[in-house]
């Protein structure tokens, strides 16, 4: 049953992201309740869906996602407007989303980590 919630906290978690992003300016006024909602559905994924072999992969791939968000893709405006824009907003949405998750990953492997009496071997 955790699979089946922390699958479809990610599907729509994604999902409100691109459309989010998309339709910023027409959602202006709800942006605070997206970005609520992003939040609550990446500390889901966070706590259900990243298991102990995955955390690794996880951590990389959020912390490549935060990067990704802090490029200055609205540029691509003077090319092909709007597209930059478009793709800035949803990248900063995937990226409320995926922080939250990675809070809580990281916090559990370093609890995990911090847990383990030196010499041995975490399970």
């Amino acid at each position: 049953m955790d699979q089946v919630i922390g699958s479809w906290a990610f599907i729509i978690g994604v999902l409100i992201a691109i459309f989010g992003g998309i339709f910023a300016a027409a959602v202006a006024e709800y942006a605070g309740y997206i970005t609520l909602v992003l939040v609550i559905l990446g500390l889901i994924v966070g706590f259900l869906n990243i298991g102990d072999k995955e955390v690794p992969g996880f951590l990389l791939a959020a912390v490549a996602l935060m990067l990704v968000g802090s490029a200055d893709l609205e540029v691509i405006d003077t090319v092909v407007p709007p597209v930059g824009t478009y793709l800035s907003n949803i990248v900063t949405n995937i990226v409320v989303f995926v922080a939250p998750a990675a809070l809580v990953v990281a916090l559990l492997e370093v609890y995990r980590l911090a847990s383990t009496p030196k010499g041995t071997t975490a399970k």
